[in-house]
Protein backbone atom coordinates (compact mmCIF):
# COMPACT_ATOMS: atom_id res chain seq x y z
CA UNK A 1 0.00 0.00 0.00
CA UNK A 2 1.38 3.71 -1.00
CA UNK A 3 0.95 5.89 1.83
CA UNK A 4 0.47 9.85 0.91
CA UNK A 5 3.08 12.32 2.99
CA UNK A 6 2.48 14.07 5.72
CA UNK A 7 -0.40 11.64 6.96
CA UNK A 8 0.68 11.27 10.49
CA UNK A 9 -1.39 13.97 12.21
CA UNK A 10 -5.04 13.11 12.16
CA UNK A 11 -4.55 9.13 14.27
CA UNK A 12 -4.37 10.16 18.00
CA UNK A 13 -2.37 7.72 19.55
CA UNK A 14 -3.02 6.07 23.19
CA UNK A 15 -0.07 5.99 25.54
CA UNK A 16 1.86 8.31 23.08
CA UNK A 17 3.92 11.52 23.71
CA UNK A 18 2.15 12.58 20.32
CA UNK A 19 3.93 15.59 19.90
CA UNK A 20 6.93 14.15 20.25
CA UNK A 21 6.30 10.78 18.07
CA UNK A 22 4.95 12.55 15.31
CA UNK A 23 7.98 15.22 15.28
CA UNK A 24 10.52 12.10 15.49
CA UNK A 25 8.28 8.83 14.08
CA UNK A 26 8.79 4.98 14.81
CA UNK A 27 6.95 3.44 12.10
CA UNK A 28 6.76 -0.36 11.48
CA UNK A 29 6.16 -1.21 7.67
CA UNK A 30 6.28 -5.42 7.41
CA UNK A 31 5.95 -8.18 10.07
CA UNK A 32 7.67 -11.64 10.24
CA UNK A 33 7.88 -14.31 12.50
CA UNK A 34 9.13 -12.28 15.68
CA UNK A 35 10.72 -9.58 13.79
CA UNK A 36 9.02 -5.79 12.58
CA UNK A 37 10.72 -3.87 10.15
CA UNK A 38 10.66 -0.38 10.71
CA UNK A 39 10.16 2.41 7.90
CA UNK A 40 14.50 2.88 7.70
CA UNK A 41 14.31 -0.97 7.09
CA UNK A 42 15.96 -1.91 10.31
CA UNK A 43 14.84 -5.29 12.14
CA UNK A 44 12.85 -4.98 15.41
CA UNK A 45 12.55 -7.82 17.77
CA UNK A 46 8.69 -8.23 18.66
CA UNK A 47 8.87 -9.31 22.34
CA UNK A 48 5.69 -8.00 23.36
CA UNK A 49 4.05 -10.03 20.35
CA UNK A 50 2.08 -7.12 18.60
CA UNK A 51 -0.08 -6.09 22.34
CA UNK A 52 -0.03 -9.26 23.35
CA UNK A 53 -1.93 -10.38 20.28
CA UNK A 54 0.31 -12.13 18.06
CA UNK A 55 1.36 -14.97 20.16
CA UNK A 56 1.90 -16.68 16.63
CA UNK A 57 3.99 -14.34 15.74
CA UNK A 58 3.68 -12.22 12.19
CA UNK A 59 3.24 -12.85 8.31
CA UNK A 60 1.70 -16.35 8.92
CA UNK A 61 0.98 -17.61 5.49
CA UNK A 62 -1.89 -19.96 6.83
CA UNK A 63 -3.24 -17.89 8.83
CA UNK A 64 -3.54 -15.39 6.70
CA UNK A 65 -5.15 -18.13 4.39
CA UNK A 66 -7.37 -19.67 7.28
CA UNK A 67 -8.33 -15.35 7.35
CA UNK A 68 -9.04 -15.23 3.77
CA UNK A 69 -11.14 -18.51 2.87
CA UNK A 70 -13.58 -17.74 6.05
CA UNK A 71 -13.84 -14.27 4.53
CA UNK A 72 -15.58 -15.61 1.39
CA UNK A 73 -17.34 -17.49 3.20
CA UNK A 74 -18.90 -15.20 5.84
CA UNK A 75 -17.35 -12.74 6.85
CA UNK A 76 -19.55 -11.43 10.08
CA UNK A 77 -22.96 -12.03 11.68
CA UNK A 78 -24.42 -10.44 15.07
CA UNK A 79 -25.03 -12.87 17.63
CA UNK A 80 -28.20 -11.12 18.13
CA UNK A 81 -30.66 -13.62 18.32
CA UNK A 82 -28.56 -15.00 15.34
CA UNK A 83 -25.35 -17.47 15.41
CA UNK A 84 -23.09 -18.74 13.26
CA UNK A 85 -21.59 -22.21 12.84
CA UNK A 86 -17.59 -20.89 13.41
CA UNK A 87 -18.19 -18.80 16.45
CA UNK A 88 -19.72 -21.99 17.89
CA UNK A 89 -16.91 -24.57 16.75
CA UNK A 90 -14.61 -21.47 18.39
CA UNK A 91 -16.37 -21.81 21.93
CA UNK A 92 -16.11 -25.35 21.76
CA UNK A 93 -12.36 -25.31 21.27
CA UNK A 94 -11.88 -22.45 24.27
CA UNK A 95 -14.06 -25.05 26.56
CA UNK A 96 -11.69 -27.62 26.16
CA UNK A 97 -8.73 -26.16 26.86
CA UNK A 98 -10.42 -24.41 30.29
CA UNK A 99 -10.25 -25.82 33.72
CA UNK A 100 -12.81 -27.98 35.39
CA UNK A 101 -16.86 -26.87 34.65
CA UNK A 102 -15.51 -23.31 32.99
CA UNK A 103 -17.35 -24.18 29.82
CA UNK A 104 -19.00 -21.24 28.52
CA UNK A 105 -17.17 -18.83 26.73
CA UNK A 106 -18.69 -15.12 25.61
CA UNK A 107 -16.99 -13.23 23.05
CA UNK A 108 -15.31 -9.63 22.99
CA UNK A 109 -13.48 -7.55 20.62
CA UNK A 110 -10.84 -6.47 23.65
CA UNK A 111 -9.25 -6.71 27.16
CA UNK A 112 -10.58 -3.70 28.21
CA UNK A 113 -13.73 -4.98 27.05
CA UNK A 114 -13.60 -8.36 28.65
CA UNK A 115 -12.89 -6.57 32.12
CA UNK A 116 -16.13 -4.20 31.73
CA UNK A 117 -18.41 -7.36 30.77
CA UNK A 118 -16.98 -9.37 33.76
CA UNK A 119 -17.92 -6.24 35.65
CA UNK A 120 -21.78 -6.65 34.19
CA UNK A 121 -21.45 -10.84 34.78
CA UNK A 122 -20.57 -10.36 38.59
CA UNK A 123 -23.36 -7.83 38.75
CA UNK A 124 -26.32 -9.26 36.81
CA UNK A 125 -24.41 -12.69 38.66
CA UNK A 126 -25.26 -11.55 42.56
CA UNK A 127 -28.70 -9.88 41.20
CA UNK A 128 -30.39 -12.63 39.86
CA UNK A 129 -29.45 -14.90 43.32
CA UNK A 130 -31.12 -12.29 45.14
CA UNK A 131 -27.77 -10.46 46.54
CA UNK A 132 -28.03 -6.94 44.60
CA UNK A 133 -26.42 -5.68 47.39
CA UNK A 134 -22.93 -6.80 46.70
CA UNK A 135 -21.73 -3.58 44.83
CA UNK A 136 -17.86 -3.46 45.91
CA UNK A 137 -15.15 -4.67 43.94
CA UNK A 138 -11.65 -5.72 45.02
CA UNK A 139 -8.36 -5.00 42.93
CA UNK A 140 -4.83 -4.75 43.47
CA UNK A 141 -2.19 -1.63 43.35
CA UNK A 142 -0.21 -2.10 40.30
CA UNK A 143 -3.01 -3.94 38.34
CA UNK A 144 -3.78 -3.02 34.89
CA UNK A 145 -7.17 -3.68 33.79
CA UNK A 146 -8.16 -1.97 30.35
CA UNK A 147 -9.20 1.53 29.37
CA UNK A 148 -12.92 1.21 29.58
CA UNK A 149 -14.51 3.26 32.95
CA UNK A 150 -14.78 -0.14 34.80
CA UNK A 151 -11.23 -0.88 34.21
CA UNK A 152 -9.73 1.83 34.41
CA UNK A 153 -11.37 1.92 38.67
CA UNK A 154 -9.91 -1.67 38.92
CA UNK A 155 -6.54 -0.28 37.69
CA UNK A 156 -3.70 0.43 40.07
CA UNK A 157 -1.99 2.50 38.05
CA UNK A 158 -2.26 6.24 39.11
CA UNK A 159 -1.31 7.52 35.78
CA UNK A 160 -4.15 6.14 34.43
CA UNK A 161 -6.81 7.01 35.99
CA UNK A 162 -5.47 10.20 38.18
CA UNK A 163 -7.18 12.64 35.53
CA UNK A 164 -10.59 10.78 35.59
CA UNK A 165 -11.66 11.29 39.47
CA UNK A 166 -13.20 8.39 41.07
CA UNK A 167 -14.36 6.84 37.86
CA UNK A 168 -16.42 3.61 39.24
CA UNK A 169 -17.26 4.15 43.23
CA UNK A 170 -17.03 0.77 45.45
CA UNK A 171 -13.13 -0.19 44.25
CA UNK A 172 -10.42 -0.60 46.24
CA UNK A 173 -7.14 -1.84 46.28
CA UNK A 174 -5.16 -4.47 47.78
CA UNK A 175 -1.63 -3.96 47.95
CA UNK A 176 0.40 -5.32 45.07
CA UNK A 177 2.86 -8.58 45.61
CA UNK A 178 6.20 -7.03 44.42
CA UNK A 179 9.17 -7.24 47.04
CA UNK A 180 12.80 -5.78 46.80
CA UNK A 181 13.95 -9.70 48.02
CA UNK A 182 12.21 -11.33 45.18
CA UNK A 183 13.93 -9.47 42.19
CA UNK A 184 15.84 -12.55 41.23
CA UNK A 185 13.58 -15.59 42.31
CA UNK A 186 12.86 -17.93 39.50
CA UNK A 187 9.19 -18.91 39.23
CA UNK A 188 7.13 -17.99 42.42
CA UNK A 189 9.40 -16.64 45.17
CA UNK A 190 8.75 -18.40 48.69
CA UNK A 191 7.28 -15.32 50.49
CA UNK A 192 4.67 -12.90 50.09
CA UNK A 193 1.34 -15.21 50.67
CA UNK A 194 -0.09 -13.81 53.59
CA UNK A 195 -0.50 -10.21 51.09
CA UNK A 196 -3.67 -11.73 50.07
CA UNK A 197 -4.94 -11.53 53.23
CA UNK A 198 -5.60 -7.93 52.39
CA UNK A 199 -8.78 -9.09 50.83
CA UNK A 200 -10.01 -10.04 54.45
CA UNK A 201 -9.35 -7.44 55.68
CA UNK A 202 -11.32 -5.33 53.32
CA UNK A 203 -14.38 -8.35 53.84
CA UNK A 204 -14.13 -7.23 56.98
CA UNK A 205 -13.78 -3.72 56.55
CA UNK A 206 -16.45 -3.60 53.75
CA UNK A 207 -18.29 -7.02 54.64
CA UNK A 208 -18.09 -9.67 52.85
CA UNK A 209 -21.84 -10.17 51.55
CA UNK A 210 -21.44 -6.42 50.20
CA UNK A 211 -18.05 -7.48 47.67
CA UNK A 212 -19.16 -9.05 44.09
CA UNK A 213 -15.66 -9.96 43.00
CA UNK A 214 -12.03 -9.76 43.20
CA UNK A 215 -10.28 -8.68 39.86
CA UNK A 216 -6.53 -9.95 39.99
CA UNK A 217 -3.90 -10.35 37.35
CA UNK A 218 -2.50 -13.88 38.16
CA UNK A 219 0.47 -12.76 36.52
CA UNK A 220 0.81 -8.64 36.93
CA UNK A 221 2.23 -7.13 33.17
CA UNK A 222 2.08 -3.94 33.03
CA UNK A 223 4.68 -2.81 35.40
CA UNK A 224 6.78 -6.12 34.64
CA UNK A 225 6.14 -9.37 35.39
CA UNK A 226 5.27 -9.78 38.93
CA UNK A 227 4.86 -13.66 39.66
CA UNK A 228 2.76 -14.10 42.15
CA UNK A 229 4.13 -15.90 45.81
CA UNK A 230 3.23 -19.51 46.44
CA UNK A 231 0.05 -20.04 47.76
CA UNK A 232 -0.89 -16.41 47.23
CA UNK A 233 -3.86 -16.98 44.68
CA UNK A 234 -4.48 -19.93 46.57
CA UNK A 235 -5.44 -18.00 49.28
CA UNK A 236 -7.10 -15.37 47.62
CA UNK A 237 -9.51 -18.51 46.22
CA UNK A 238 -10.18 -19.69 49.83
CA UNK A 239 -11.45 -15.94 51.15
CA UNK A 240 -13.07 -15.46 48.12
CA UNK A 241 -14.91 -18.84 48.54
CA UNK A 242 -15.58 -18.25 52.59
CA UNK A 243 -17.72 -15.20 51.87
CA UNK A 244 -19.25 -15.42 48.20
CA UNK A 245 -16.66 -13.31 46.10
CA UNK A 246 -16.20 -14.19 42.92
CA UNK A 247 -12.57 -13.87 41.52
CA UNK A 248 -11.78 -12.93 38.44
CA UNK A 249 -8.64 -13.92 36.86
CA UNK A 250 -7.39 -11.47 34.07
CA UNK A 251 -5.58 -13.03 31.51
CA UNK A 252 -5.89 -10.67 29.11
CA UNK A 253 -1.45 -10.17 28.62
CA UNK A 254 -0.66 -13.73 30.71
CA UNK A 255 -3.27 -16.22 29.15
CA UNK A 256 -2.87 -19.04 26.24
CA UNK A 257 0.51 -19.47 26.65
CA UNK A 258 1.92 -16.19 26.45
Amino acid sequence: MQYQTNTLEHHWMPFTANRDFKAEPRLVVHGKGINYTDHNGNKVIDGASGLFCCAAGHGRQEIADAVAKQLMEIDYSPHFQIGSPPSFELARRVAALTPDDINHVFFTNSGSESIDTALKIAMAYHSARGQGHRTKFVSRERAYHGVNIGGTSLSGLMKNREIFGSVMPGVVHMRHTWSPDARFTRGQPEQGADLADDLERFAQLLGGQNIAACFVEPIAGSTGCLVPPKGYLERLRDICDTYGILLVFDEVICGFGR
